[in-house]
Parts: C-alpha cells; structure tokens; sequence
C-alpha cells in the first residue's frame, strides 16, 4: 500500500522522532508524544534507525536480508542504556559481545561518540554590575611594531622589520554595558597608565557614565 511521504508515521516523521531523541536530547516518551504515538513505538524506530541508520526507517529496507555487520535492535539499545550510564566503548563491546566497531557505529548515530555528548549544556555564567561606571576592567596588549611590510604578505623572510620597537594598547571596558576604550601608547609607564585613566573618565563622562571612585 502506498501512503503519503509526509503521512505521520512515514519516513520522514520516523525520522523526526529519531532526531528527536539523537540530535535534541528529548526522551523517547517526550518525543513520542510529540507525534501521537507511543513510546514503545518511538523506542522501536531508534532501535531500527541505530542498527541500520536512516535505511531502517524505511518501510522496506533496501539492505541485503543477512549482513555480518548486522546486530538485533535490542542489541543496539543495549549498547545505548549502558552508555548512558557512562560505559566506555571497549566495555559495551565486550558486555554486549559485539566488536568496538559496531558500537561506535551505534554511538555515532545515537549522537553519543564522546562522553561530553552526555553533559547538558550548562548555561553561561555571566555577572555585571548593576549600572554602569561601577567597575571598570582595565588591560594592556604589547604589541610590535613595523616600518615594512611583513614576510606573511610578502613570502620574502630576508625582508624582516628589525629593532623597530613595541606599542602598548591600553584597554578599558566597562563591566555593566560592555563598552570598550582604547588608545596607544609607546611605554606602559605610570604617566601613561595615568593619562589613559584620565582619558577613559572623560570618554565615558561623555556618554553620562560617571566611574565611581575617581
């Protein structure tokens, strides 16, 4: 019987719940109830899709009906579970009796290759202050300076810039708005550490930010 390629059910939404669970982390339940369907149904096409890849999802396989290579679905949900818990590839193997290489084949299309694949994100820690001015981060960069152009556009490393001194760009970047100031100078001497914190005071008393404690 043929039915619509985008029926529910057929290949394509097979595939979704399969995304679902490899790609989005969600659990078979949460993605079978996303498609109406049960969750042993979901479980039942990650099985196929595990051993066989996205072939399995079709109604009719097109891969031969004996294959060496080929391991049963619960196998391969096996081989799943115990990643979960954090087993290494060599002991599913030798757990399951099955080679490394079939178990990396399923890690990899179950999106579990590397153990990091089990951590959730965790979110950005991320502190400001509360308003602007309040602190303010302060840094330099030593840089080098030249009087040619360098060997990197050029390819002629005999051409080099010798004795040509340094610059130091002094960096002040508010904590609250992210707000960055800079200037260059020849040393990183007090009297120009000084005179750049003078200079960024006025720049951001431009914008009415007043930096406390100055």
């Amino acid at each position: 019987m043929n039915t619509h390629k985008n029926a529910r059910l057929t290949y394509l939404h097979r595939l979704e719940i399969v995304q679902g669970i490899t790609e989005r982390g969600a659990s078979a339940s949460d993605a079978a109830l996303a498609h109406d369907v049960s969750a042993v149904t979901a479980r039942k096409w990650l099985a196929r899709y595990l051993v066989d890849g996205a072939a399995g999802l079709l109604d009719k396989s097109s891969r031969p009906e004996q294959s060496p290579r080929s391991i049963e679905p619960h196998v391969a949900l096996a081989i799943v579970e115990l990643r979960r818990k954090l087993f290494l590839q060599a002991p599913i193997a030798s757990y399951v009796a099955v080679s490394r290489a079939t178990v990396s084949r399923v890690l990899r299309r179950a999106g579990l290759s590397r153990l990091s694949d089990l951590r959730a994100d965790e979110p950005v820690q991320r502190y400001e202050r509360d308003n602007p001015g309040e602190l303010l981060h302060i840094d330099i960069k030593k840089l080098g300076r030249f009087d040619k152009v360098g060997h990197r556009n050029t390819g002629d490393r005999t051409q080099r810039a010798r004795n040509v001194g340094w610059v130091f760009i002094f960096v002040a970047v508010d904590d609250h708005s992210r707000r960055a100031f800079t200037r260059v100078y020849a040393d990183e001497t007090k009297l120009s550490a000084e005179a750049f914190l003078r200079a960024a005071v006025g720049y951001f008393a431009s914008m009415g930010v007043k930096i406390s404690e100055c």
